[in-house]
């Protein structure tokens, strides 16, 4: 189980959030929880933990403040800010400091279950990458792990994503891919994504936009560029191609 400081000032939101939501189920568990940033800090200088999940508007030391503190000294801790609707700018401001996430509270069940789905396959791409350190095949096993999860999560994903996920630098982490791979990130990236759409253009249920947003690219003619710059085609001429073959055979 992945371990989880609550931080927030209300405690009825504590209370909710750790008894009401079905933590186990997605390999977390609340541990702990703390009313304001200062206690957090304490709890966290002597006490491991995976996840914080904090409130912003605390007294003492508030959340974008804690976020910061944890950003800068405890980077292997992955923070998701719980915030109202009139701190959403606040929210997104506090994200500089590696938040992976934010939660509208009171936190709908659905949205903390998809938000916490992402964040368990982040935390165990982090364990296997971190658990084959010292070993022969760390080069091949970080490699094979970076590639499984780009191949995953591929519409959403940036060098600085991994290179954080790796706790490398970005620079470090694109020449060592580079070197094992004898190919750049943002090749690669593109690679999958451009088969993605293909596989997709086969099926005529997607429109063309659809699949645009759908493998990572949210002006559609950035991704009808760069798909022509791959397959020599167009999308919809390769869609046009493909249903053209499906006719003769």
């Amino acid at each position: 189980m992945y371990k989880i400081l609550l931080v927030d000032d209300e405690k009825e939101i504590r209370y909710g959030l750790k008894n009401y939501f079905p933590w186990s189920h997605l390999g977390f568990e609340i541990i702990h929880d703390c009313e304001n940033g200062k206690k957090a800090l304490e709890y966290i200088s002597d006490n491991p933990i995976d996840v914080l999940l904090t409130d912003i508007r605390m007294p003492v030391i508030d959340g974008l403040g804690l976020a910061k503190q944890i950003y800068q000294k405890h980077n292997q801790i992955h923070t998701v800010i719980l915030s109202g609707y009139q701190d959403f700018q606040y929210a997104k401001e506090a994200m500089k400091f590696g938040v992976v996430d934010y939660i509208v509270k009171p936190g709908k069940y659905e949205e903390m279950q998809e938000v916490f789905s992402h964040l368990k396959k982040k935390l165990d791409t982090c364990l296997t990458i971190h658990s084959t350190k010292g070993t022969g095949n760390y080069s091949d096993n970080i490699i094979d792990t970076i590639k499984k999860y780009v191949e995953n999560n591929y519409a959403n994903i940036s060098l600085g994503d991994l290179a954080n996920l790796c706790k490398m630098s970005p620079n470090y982490l694109s020449t060592f891919f580079k070197e094992k791979t004898g190919t750049n990130f943002s090749s690669y990236l593109t690679e999958i994504r451009m088969k993605k759409a293909s596989q997709m253009l086969n099926d005529f249920d997607y429109k063309t936009y659809e699949i645009s947003n759908l493998v990572g690219y949210s002006n559609p003619k950035n991704f009808t560029r760069t798909f022509k710059k791959y397959y020599g085609i167009t999308p919809r001429e390769y869609r046009q191609t493909s249903n053209h073959q499906a006719e003769i055979r």
